[in-house]
């Protein structure tokens, strides 16, 4: 199994465990509370989707990886989403670790 498989159960596992926060709203809404620890956009995400989210990271230290197709965020999640935000250090940290950022 390959880094981004293995990245793609971790983030069905997240889900499960209330670890992830899917959605741009949500997303945005834990960027600026200072919670989320990783944003993965989709590569297929609309250009203003990935700036706006590239710039509120950017603004508050968040790390953002734009990695992985719609489809293959949604799928690993269960949910159509472009967005998905991890909310766990220990979550993040094996994440970071996978997709070597």
């Amino acid at each position: 199994m390959n880094n981004d498989q293995k990245v793609l159960n971790l983030l069905g596992i997240a889900q499960r465990a209330g670890k992830l926060v899917s959605g741009e709203d949500l997303s945005l809404k834990e960027i600026r509370n200072g919670t989320a620890k990783l944003v993965i956009v989709a590569v297929d995400a609309s250009e203003n989707t990935r700036k706006k989210i590239s710039d509120k990271g950017q603004h508050y230290e968040v790390l953002v990886a734009v990695h992985f197709t719609k489809m293959e965020l949604s799928h690993a999640i269960g949910k159509e989403r472009t967005i998905c935000t991890i909310i766990d250090k220990g979550f993040a940290k094996k994440f970071r670790e996978l997709l070597s950022i």
